[in-house]
């Protein structure tokens, strides 16, 4: 019983929030631009539905949460791929070099998306013309964080996004900024980030479509950037020595789309192996929970983490995605 009041404890005060935020339906959808920028660039994060504002100690903390980078202790790398099926993958590789004395952390981040082959194909080649063409869109970014206080620390992190499909074309740049506050009371976390803030973007070229005889060079709107506000909690309501559970709630507020909650859960043997679910509430895309698993390990005395994941999307499939995440940092001799 105790478990589950410390859950709607912190479940209530979400619960509030999305009553104050205004709803946005699916009117919104597609009203944004370079959408996989949206997409989860941590496995352990997709496990648990993405509720990932407070998740930390793993090199994936440039792509949850940019305040959460002063938890790596030296120096920390994360690398992952997310496989959507049909040749198209997602790319994620970040690196986080922290100063523990001066509670400042650097990190630099690579996102990128890729299709695969694609056909060209027309109203008189449905199958195909002969011809392929490529979709390549991501971003690069720079991020700096600073603990304010054993409890407090914020983050900020600075992105040039691109895109390039066939002769078309468009550059941005856009900015992460979270937020985390730490309660020594059942690891209770409380965060709150916007990501991909900025202006709006448009593809640029000279492409000519032909259409029934006629040649056009069609002129591309331009499109905001896909923001989204998050806020979130997560706390520990059941630990032992073997054992622990750890439960985290999110809301997201895009600007694409209405906005949703986030319900993750995470189960810990020993620190040395992770299983996780999640489900996302209020996206009609992804009503099936999402799973995963995890194992920690060392490479002589510095950690690693392995963390594969699936999330089952009702158009899509099932979408997976595996990554590491590699601490250069000495532990301490598990008992």
């Amino acid at each position: 019983m105790k478990i589950w009041a410390h859950i709607l404890v912190f479940l209530i005060p979400i619960v509030g929030i999305s009553q104050v935020l205004p709803k946005l339906g699916s009117q919104r959808t597609g009203v944004a631009a370079m959408t996989y920028l949206k997409n989860d660039g941590s496995p352990r994060s997709l496990g648990m539905a993405g509720a990932n504002l407070t998740l930390d100690n793993d090199g994936f903390t440039p792509f949850t949460n940019p305040a959460t980078t002063t938890s790596i202790n030296k120096f920390g790398i994360g690398m992952s791929n997310y496989f959507f099926g049909a040749g198209a993958n997602q790319t994620f590789v970040s690196a986080v070099y922290a100063l523990p004395s001066s509670g400042s952390a650097f990190s630099f981040s690579v996102n990128n998306f890729n299709s695969g082959e694609q056909k060209v194909r027309t109203e008189f080649q449905p199958e195909g013309t002969g011809e392929l063409f490529y979709v390549n869109m991501g971003s690069a970014g720079l991020g700096y964080s600073k603990k304010l206080s054993d409890q407090f620390s914020f983050g900020l992190n600075l992105k040039y996004v691109y895109e390039f499909m066939v002769q078309y074309q468009s550059h941005t740049v856009a900015a992460d900024l979270g937020f985390i506050y730490h309660i020594d009371v059942k690891d209770l976390a409380f965060a709150v980030a916007v990501s991909n803030f900025g202006g709006s973007s448009a593809l640029k070229g000279d492409y000519q479509e032909v259409t029934f005889g006629n040649t056009t060079t069609p002129t591309p709107d331009k499109y905001p950037l896909p923001t989204e506000f998050k806020i979130g909690v997560s706390m520990i309501p059941y630990k032992t020595d073997k054992h622990a559970i750890m439960t985290a709630i999110q809301l997201n507020h895009p600007n694409d789309n209405a906005e949703n909650f986030r319900i993750g859960i995470e189960y810990g043997y020993r620190q040395l192996l992770f299983l996780r679910t999640g489900i996302v509430l209020g996206r009609l895309s992804q009503k099936a929970p999402t799973m995963g698993a995890g194992v920690n390990g060392r490479v002589g005395n510095h950690p690693i983490q392995i963390n594969y994941s699936v999330a089952p999307m009702f158009a899509l499939g099932w979408q997976h995605q595996a990554g590491i995440s590699f601490s250069l940092h000495k532990t301490e001799e598990r008992q």
